[in-house]
């Protein structure tokens, strides 16, 4: 083993998704099967299933993260050509992402509320990380960010275009109000758009097919593909990529990066927003400081004092626990 690989943070991240016709019968099986089998491996996070297909991010042992993608590869029908081209993003860290394992049943593994996209049926053109440099340098392409506005502000592609929403089932509103006119205004040559792992930017690519949007192009395993693969002194891409577990954002080499989660309202702060008057671990922070009531923030403070006493009360256990004990 070599001296890098020794020092290799121990747990495994792997985020992935797949558009696949999921039955019934193996939906079923899945919900059944996979929180066992995360326990058994002492895996953590979060696996949405669908009649559509499959979505999720999990943290644990490199076997155990093995044997849910080798159960869930398994289980649903691996005719599917889809599912072959199941999208796997790994990287590390050095505690598990996740404080739980949860398989959940939803209508769609992402959602964006329009039955007309279904990139089972209608897919835009993949583009691989190598080729998107080249792409989104053309001044002919009509780059787009599918992500919400809070995870825009962390970090994107330079010369993006952010569309401002609140929730990926705002995307198709923002289309029709403010891409359509945009695209008959300037004639782009194509669109490319680009989400964290893929999945977002790849339905909203069968979305924009069906409302008649030509050349519609979306990056294959979105940012965190592009990424691993692209070198950063290289890269069109500028500051940190949001993630939905404890990292909050990883950084160029996909490691944990200084942006942390205000834990009043849940989005994302960088060390300079935490210096400000306005921040309250726990409490408040500029972003939610007018969102809250006086009993809200009064409850969240006591929700912070009991986590302090709690993490207190585990330090002094540990620092009095034998060696030979631990």
């Amino acid at each position: 083993m070599t001296a890098v690989q020794a020092e290799s943070p121990p747990f495994l991240v792997a985020a992935f998704y797949a558009f696949t016709s999921v039955s019934p019968a193996d939906l079923e099986s899945l919900l059944t099967d996979l929180p066992s089998l995360a326990r058994r491996e002492h895996v953590v996070g979060s696996v949405l299933l669908a009649p559509e297909g499959v979505n999720g991010t999990i943290s644990g042992p490199d076997q155990g993260v093995a044997e849910i993608l080798k159960c869930l590869r398994a289980t649903i029908t691996l005719g599917s050509a889809h599912f072959e081209r199941l999208q796997v993003k790994r990287s590390r860290t050095t505690r598990p992402a996740f404080r739980r394992f949860k398989a959940r049943r939803k209508r769609e593994i992402v959602s964006l509320g329009q039955t007309c996209a279904d990139p089972r049926r209608t897919v835009g053109l993949y583009v691989d990380p190598c080729d998107w440099n080249e792409l989104v340098d053309d001044p002919e392409t009509l780059v787009i960010d599918t992500r919400n506005a809070y995870e825009v502000a962390v970090g994107s592609f330079v010369g993006s275009l952010d569309p401002c929403t609140e929730s990926f089932r705002d995307f198709p509103d923002w289309v029709e109000q403010r891409l359509r006119p945009l695209v008959e205004q300037t004639s782009p040559a194509r669109i490319a758009m680009f989400c964290t792992g893929g999945i977002r930017c790849e339905k909203a690519s069968s979305f924009l097919q069906q409302r008649g949007f030509p050349k519609v192009h979306h990056l294959q395993g979105g940012i965190l593909n592009y990424l691993e693969q692209v070198p950063e002194e290289q890269s069109r891409w500028r500051g940190e990529c949001f993630v939905f577990d404890q990292r909050v954002a990883l950084n160029h080499q996909l490691e944990q990066g200084e942006h942390r989660l205000c834990h009043a309202c849940g989005l994302p702060l960088t060390p300079k927003q935490r210096t400000l008057e306005s921040y309250i671990p726990g409490v408040q922070c500029l972003q939610c400081i007018d969102r809250f009531t006086d009993a809200d923030r009064a409850r969240f403070a006591m929700r912070q004092s009991q986590l302090r006493q709690a993490l207190s009360s585990t330090s002094a256990v540990r620092s009095t626990t034998p060696r030979s004990q631990e």
